[in-house]
């Protein structure tokens, strides 16, 4: 008796940790993730060469909108917006800090770039 009381109870959780993600749900936001797509699409092929865009506006626009789009992989696809905050900390945070550290070396990347043209 206990192992059926388990068995339907192990069942019960595994249903309830993906109850959010319905069909519509992942049509959605695969019609968001094709939006932003097509958004920088636009920015790329029409936007940049006949308004003549430096790279100062368009790579923050590429950047922001890139961005935009792991956050839907990431929270739907890889479900981690229905998991636990501690779980969820424990990936964002260490990606936070390498996303930092890319900041960094791109910054001196630049300092080293501009010592070898002297």
């Amino acid at each position: 008796m206990s192992s059926e009381t388990t068995t339907v109870h192990a069942a019960g959780a595994e249903h309830g940790e993906h109850e959010g993600m319905t069909k519509k749900r992942i049509l959605k936001i695969f019609y968001i993730l094709t939006a932003i797509t097509c958004v920088e699409f636009f920015i790329a092929l029409w936007l940049g060469p006949h308004l003549q865009l430096s790279s100062q506006v368009v790579n923050p626009a590429y950047i922001i909108l890139t961005l935009l789009k792991a956050y839907f992989i990431v929270a739907f696809f890889m479900h981690l917006k229905f998991e636990k905050v501690g779980l969820a900390l424990a990936i964002i945070v260490p990606i936070l800090f390498i996303i930092g550290l890319i900041l960094v070396l791109t910054n001196e990347s630049h300092y080293w770039i501009g010592l070898r043209h002297i």
